[in-house]
């Protein structure tokens, strides 16, 4: 994967020798790094690697496999970062079918060091607003399944995570749990402190949750002042003992409210999967706990039993 921390990295792939080392020298004093390949099939095997280089010049004729094929091959691999390739060649008459396999650009042999600059500039330029496109887009993804004031998955996130869990179960038969976490009397801090104060206990309790948990875990904000845990292969009792956890670590240190501390507590129902239940099912049944715990005095954790 390209970063843009770290010079681009570029694959020569040409059975020429001299043609190898005069590219390696330009390229390195122009500040690029180089990996050598003196066969189609060594470049191959380079491009295949997890983190491949980003600009690969490809000589067109060469032993193993040819620049053409190899286009393709690189084309037909499924990464998420986008390999731009250079074919050097001594003539033109396949350019056509070099561009249908994927060939950005061509460079006739014998090259002028200065033109070869110009196009790797193109490169260059081509790949960074390639790569801001990734890291936009994936900013968005991010943007999308979590939410923005706490952090955290937001409702449609720890869905997805809650139906994946539901199909992993159904094949393996292995149990997991789900948590519904609300935080005890939140109404009354927001029309004590305000909303402002009421955000940053939302903070602080989703902080404390979320470093409760397991790594395999998953925690996201529900709706308002709730939250939803997902506790991959607990069953029953290891579910009560992570929630009895995540209820001390909440409550035992008071949450600054302005130079105010304050004792905060949250609710919490358990349910577990122990047979083929929907997710609407499972949290349903993880709410009827909720509730029992908010009867019996709050800052307590229920169990409840999931229907068939």
């Amino acid at each position: 994967m390209w970063r843009s921390d770290r010079p681009f990295r570029i694959l020569v792939a040409d059975d020429d020798a001299t043609s190898r080392r005069l590219l390696k020298y330009l390229l390195e004093k122009w500040r690029f790094e180089v990996i050598l390949a003196e066969d189609g099939l060594k470049a191959w095997e380079i491009m295949r690697l997890q983190d491949p280089p980003a600009i690969a010049i490809l000589d067109w004729v060469m032993p193993e496999l040819d620049g053409l094929e190899l286009s393709r091959r690189i084309r037909a691999l499924d990464n998420q970062h986008y390999t731009y390739i250079m074919m050097l060649t001594s003539e033109r008459s396949g350019l056509i079918d070099g561009l249908r396999a994927g060939v950005d650009d061509y460079i006739t042999k014998p090259f002028d060091a200065e033109e070869l600059q110009g196009r790797l500039l193109v490169a260059e330029r081509t790949l960074r607003f390639q790569n801001e496109l990734i890291a936009a887009k994936e900013r968005i993804t991010q943007e999308a399944r979590h939410d923005f004031l706490t952090g955290l998955l937001n409702r449609g996130g720890i869905m997805e995570v809650v139906e994946r869990e539901i199909s992993r179960s159904n094949r393996s038969s292995e149990q997991f749990s789900v948590v519904l976490a609300d935080i005890d009397h939140f109404k009354r801090i927001n029309d004590t402190f305000g909303h402002s104060a009421g955000d940053d206990v939302l903070r602080e309790v989703a902080g404390r949750i979320s470093h409760s948990l397991r790594v395999h875990d998953s925690v996201g904000r529900y709706g308002g002042e709730e939250f939803l845990v997902v506790l991959t292969g607990s069953g029953s009792t290891g579910a009560l003992g992570a929630a009895e956890n995540l209820r001390r670590r909440v409550c035992e240190t008071p949450v600054m409210i302005g130079e105010l501390e304050r004792a905060v507590t949250v609710s919490l129902g358990i349910a577990t999967r122990m047979q083929e239940v929907s997710a609407e099912s499972l949290i349903c049944a993880a709410d009827v706990a909720l509730y029992r715990a908010k009867n019996a005095g709050r800052n307590c954790v229920q169990v409840s039993n999931v229907p068939s």
